[in-house]
């Protein structure tokens, strides 16, 4: 987990950058900088999630090397060239670390091997286009854009990147239109009175006060959280405890987690959106949760050998408080 947390800070960091020219002439930056915290968490995670643990240390005072993460990821595509999204993700490292050409020539092989029939490395190319730039839209960038579009027209980072070309085109008709697509979809929870605010200007209408309240604070699941007796006695009392909440059979970050020490248990647990790891991605609006606790001697959120668990599959905002024991371990 903490590797992904870096690239996304880092990636946080360079696409301000790029964000800041871009949109300078939209007259609000704050929406359009909120907007990409959460497009970028998504892109650091299917980042961690390709390469896997690629060798760097994840441990305290050992931050990792994206160089090395870097090597790792074309390592494999020396073994496996074909693979699109392979290059897709190395493109996407070599952007974090501002390495403009080598990013964009990465982004046009893996288009190359698409036969130019993939939104995401449409799009990917678009941005890596402006970054070298300097943040300014160029012409390709926008045409970019527009076939993501047309080949997903429901493509988060098109329909937000592609909206804000449209207006520096002075079509904030088009613009607005691509925005409330976003707002129907549900997909960006925080931001939306932000966006809802620059489509009323566009429209010409009043500017909303508050359109989507922020989250609160009421538990969306509560778990009475025990453990087995051999936990209790393999373990010390000042053994980490992570309870996350995730999305069942797929893989990912967390939706959200809590942590604890061992001596606080057994303990009733109550997960709400106020303990997302992604701002937007809300607890509430999921039905289905798999619930996961797990006791680390070594503290860190990546699960190891010897840790030990217990896990369930429950139903979302139910207002049952449901029991979970502590009583397997990972080999």
């Amino acid at each position: 987990m903490t590797i992904w947390l870096i690239l996304s800070a880092l990636c946080l960091v360079a696409t301000i950058f790029v964000a800041w020219p871009l949109y300078r002439n939209l007259g609000h930056l704050t929406p359009v900088l909120a907007m990409i915290i959460v497009l970028v968490f998504g892109s650091s995670a299917s980042l961690y999630l390709y390469i896997g643990n690629p060798g760097v240390s994840s441990g305290a005072g050992s931050p990792p090397d994206i160089g090395e993460i870097v090597n790792s990821l074309s390592q494999r595509l020396l073994d496996n060239p074909e693979d699109a999204q392979g290059w897709l993700m190395l493109g996407r490292s070599q952007q974090m670390l501002q390495q403009h050409d080598e990013a964009i020539a990465t982004f046009e092989r893996a288009l190359q091997l698409e036969k130019g029939q993939n939104a995401q490395i449409l799009v990917a190319l678009a941005i890596a286009l402006i970054e070298q730039q300097g943040g300014e839209m160029t012409d390709r960038s926008s045409n970019l854009f527009e076939d993501a579009l047309l080949q997903e027209p429901n493509n988060v980072d098109a329909l937000f990147y592609g909206g804000g070309a449209a207006a520096l085109r002075g079509d904030t008709s088009l613009a607005a239109d691509r925005w409330e697509t976003l707002l129907r979809m549900n997909s960006l929870d925080e931001v939306q009175e932000l966006l809802q605010r620059k489509i009323n200007e566009w429209r010409g209408l009043p500017s909303p006060v508050e359109i989507y309240p922020m989250a609160k604070d009421n538990p969306v699941i509560s778990i009475n959280i025990s453990l087995s007796d051999e936990v209790v006695s393999t373990l010390s009392a000042d053994a980490t405890v992570f309870v996350i909440a995730k999305v069942p059979g797929q893989p990912g970050p967390p939706i959200a987690v809590k942590r604890r020490q061992l001596a606080d248990f057994p303990k009733l647990i109550e997960l709400g959106d106020r303990d997302v790891m992604i701002q937007g991605r809300k607890l509430s609006n999921f039905s289905k949760l798999e619930i996961v606790a797990r006791v680390t001697a070594s503290g860190q959120p990546i699960a190891q050998s010897g840790d030990w668990f217990g896990s369930l599959i429950a139903n979302a905002n139910s207002g049952q408080t449901i029991d979970l024991l502590i009583n397997q371990r990972i080999p």
